[in-house]
C-alpha cells in the first residue's frame, strides 16, 4: 500500500529535485553576479551620489532613486524568464515520449497556473530587495563629503577585490557542483544504457497483436494463428529469425507466478518469479546464451509433455550446487500439471533496465496459448524500416485482429522510463551546469580584468623597473589561481554531498567517482586560467610610459 502523490510523482520525484536544486543554485549564482555588478556601479557613482546630495536631494531620495533601478531589473528580468519558461515547458511536453506521457498524465496540464505564477512572483520580490538593498546597504548618504573628495575610485578598488573574490569562489563553487552531478548523471545514463540485458537489442522489430476472442478462443485456433504469423513473417525479405511471445523485456517486470519444486522439501516460503509464454524462435531472435540443456522445439505442444527454460537467477536461488536438468516444476495454480527443466538461459532483464535480475521461467507458447501476444522479427535489413512490412503482413492474415505498438527493441530500450528518466536528468543538469560554467567564468574574467585595471600604474611601475613580462603574468595568474583554488576546494566537497542526495539517480557510478571528479576539476581549471590568462596578457603587453601615465 502506497499513498497515492506517491504512487504519481514517485518515479520523477528524484528528477524534480535534480531539476529544482539545479535551477536554484543557478538562480543564486545569476543573483549574485548582478548584486555584485550593482554593488561595484554604486561604488563608481559615489561622486554622482554626493554630488546630487549636495545639490539638495534626500537620503529618502537616492533611496528611491536605487530601489527603482533594482525593481525594474527583477521586473524586465522575471518578465523575460517567465516567457521563456512557458515555451521551455511546451518543448518539454513535444520532446516528452508518447508511453512516459501515458504514464505520467499530469505532464498534459503542464502549464503556468496560479500556484507557478505566484512562485514567480515571490522570486521576483526576492530578486528586486536584493538587487535594491545591495548598494543601499553600501551607501551612507551622511557622508557626502567623502565622495566628492575620493571621486569612488579607491573604495570602489578595495570594494571589488573583497567582494568580487568572494563572489568567484562562490560561483566557481557552484559551477563544479553542477558539472560534477551533470558528469555522473552522463556516465550513469551510458552505464545504464551499456549494461548487460541478456540479448542483443539490435536489428529487432516487434509489434503487438490482439485477435479477436469471438474467433480465437480456442487453444488450437491460437496455435494455428501463431503459426501462419510466424511462417510469413520468417519469409519476409532481410528477416533471419522470428518468434512470439506474452510479455516484453524491459517493461514493468510483472506477469509472475509461484511455484513449486517436486522432489525438493517445502519450506513454507513462497516461490515467485517472473512467467512468459514464448515460442520456439524467440530465445534465438534475442540472441539469448544457452548456459546448459536445449531450446524449445517447434513441435512441443500440448499433446508433448510439459517443457520449462529457466533462467540462471531462478537456477542459482533454488537449485545451488546442483544441476537444474531433468528437474520438476509445477505452477502453484496448477500443480497437477508437470514441467521438464530442459534448459538454462543467461538472465535476460525482463524489468526496467535498473532494475536487479530477477528468476523467470519461460514455456513453450503452444503448450500454453493466448490471443495475445507481442511478435519479433530479426533482420539484416534496417530494422525501423522493416516494421511496416511487419505490421502489414501480419494485417493481411485477418484484418479484424489489433496490431499496435510497433517499435525497434533500440527504441523500446531507448524510450523506456528509466532510460528517459537518466538521460532527461541529465540534459537538464548539463544545461544548468553550462550555464552555471558560463557565468562563473566571466565572473572571475570580470574580477581579474578590474583587478588588473586597478593595479595599471603599480604594473608600470614595477615595469619601469626592470620586472620583466613573466613576472606580470605570474603576479596576475597567482591572483587568480588562488581564487580557483579555494573555490574548487570548497566545490569537490559541496559535489560529493550533492552526489550522496542525487545516487538514486545513479546507476553503477559512485557519488565520489575519480574520473568525473577529476575530468571536471581539470577542465573548470583550464577554462577558468583561460580567462584569466586574456586580462594577465594585456597587462604583460601593456606600455610602462602608458601605465606610468594612467589616472
Amino acid at each position: 500500500m502506497l499513498p497515492l502523490a506517491e504512487v504519481v510523482v514517485g518515479d520523477i520525484r528524484p528528477i524534480l529535485l535534480v531539476v529544482l536544486c539545479g535551477a536554484g543554485l543557478l538562480l543564486m549564482i545569476a543573483g549574485l553576479n548582478i548584486a555584485s555588478l550593482l554593488l561595484v556601479r554604486s561604488e563608481s557613482r559615489r561622486r554622482e551620489m554626493a554630488v546630487r546630495g549636495a545639490l539638495g536631494a534626500s537620503p529618502r531620495r537616492l533611496v528611491t532613486q536605487f530601489i527603482i533601478e533594482g525593481t525594474m531589473l527583477a521586473v524586465i528580468g522575471s518578465a523575460l524568464g517567465v516567457a521563456l519558461a512557458q515555451q521551455g515547458m511546451q518543448m518539454l511536453a513535444v520532446l516528452v515520449p508518447k508511453d512516459i506521457m501515458a504514464s505520467m498524465p499530469f505532464l498534459h496540464m503542464l502549464r503556468l497556473n496560479m500556484d507557478v505564477t505566484v512562485f514567480a512572483f515571490v522570486l521576483a520580490i526576492f530578486a528586486a530587495a536584493l538587487f535594491a538593498l545591495t548598494p543601499i546597504v553600501r551607501f551612507r548618504f551622511t557622508e557626502i563629503h567623502e565622495g566628492l573628495s575620493e571621486g569612488g575610485r579607491a573604495a570602489a578598488g578595495v570594494m571589488w577585490r573583497r567582494f568580487g573574490a568572494n563572489l568567484v569562489v562562490i560561483e566557481l563553487a557552484t559551477a563544479l557542483i553542477l558539472l560534477v552531478g551533470a558528469g555522473l548523471l552522463e556516465k550513469s545514463s551510458y552505464r545504464l544504457l551499456h549494461t548487460d540485458i541478456g540479448m542483443q537489442p539490435d536489428h529487432i522489430a516487434t509489434v503487438h497483436v490482439q485477435a479477436q476472442p469471438e474467433k480465437y478462443g480456442k487453444p488450437e485456433q491460437q496455435v494455428a494463428l501463431v503459426r501462419e504469423i510466424l511462417g510469413r513473417v520468417a519469409s519476409l525479405p532481410g528477416v533471419k529469425s522470428a518468434g512470439v511471445t506474452t510479455k516484453m523485456p524491459i517493461e514493468d517486470g510483472d506477469w509472475t507466478t509461484g511455484f513449486i519444486i517436486l522432489g525438493h522439501p517445502d519450506d513454507g516460503k513462497n516461490k515467485e518469479v517472473a512467467i512468459r509464454f514464448v515460442s520456439a524462435g524467440y530465445m534465438a531472435t534475442l540472441k539469448t546464451r544457452l548456459q546448459s540443456g536445449r531450446y524449445f522445439t517447434d513441435d512441443e505442444d500440448s499433446s508433448k509433455p510439459g517443457v520449462v527454460i529457466i533462467n540462471q537467477a531462478l537456477a542459482k536461488q533454488y537449485f545451488a550446487g546442483e544441476d537444474p536438468i531433468g528437474k520438476q516444476l509445477a505452477l502453484s495454480w496448477n500443480d497437477k500439471k508437470r514441467m521438464l527443466v530442459v534448459g538454462v538461459i543467461n538472465d535476460i532483464q525482463e524489468g526496467q533496465l535498473d532494475a536487479k535480475p530477477r528468476g523467470a521461467m519461460y514455456l513453450p507458447f503452444y503448450q500454453n496459448p493466448n490471443n495475445g501476444f507481442v511478435v519479433l522479427a530479426r533482420t539484416t535489413q534496417d530494422d525501423r524500416s522493416t516494421l511496416p512490412a511487419l505490421t502489414s503482413t501480419i494485417a493481411s492474415i485477418d484484418g479484424s485482429m489489433a496490431i499496435f505498438n510497433p517499435m525497434t527493441m533500440s527504441e523500446k530500450i531507448h524510450d523506456a522510463p528509466v532510460t528517459y528518466l537518466h538521460r532527461s536528468s541529465s540534459w537538464l543538469m548539463g544545461g544548468f551546469a553550462g550555464m552555471a560554467l558560463l557565468l562563473s567564468v566571466v565572473g572571475l574574467y570580470g574580477v581579474i580584468s578590474y583587478s588588473v585595471s586597478q593595479r595599471t600604474r603599480e604594473i608600470g611601475v614595477r615595469m619601469a623597473l626592470g620586472a620583466q613580462r613573466s613576472s606580470v603574468y605570474r603576479l596576475i595568474l597567482f591572483e587568480a589561481v588562488r581564487l580557483i583554488a579555494v573555490g574548487m576546494a570548497v566545490g569537490l566537497i559541496g559535489a560529493i554531498g550533492s552526489a550522496l542526495l542525487m545516487r538514486k539517480l545513479l546507476f553503477g557510478v559512485q557519488a565520489w567517482d575519480a574520473v568525473t571528479l577529476t575530468t571536471v576539476a581539470g577542465v573548470l581549471a583550464c577554462v577558468a586560467l583561460l580567462a584569466t590568462f586574456l586580462p594577465a596578457h594585456r597587462a604583460a603587453s601593456a606600455n610602462p610610459m602608458d601605465a606610468l601615465r594612467a589616472e
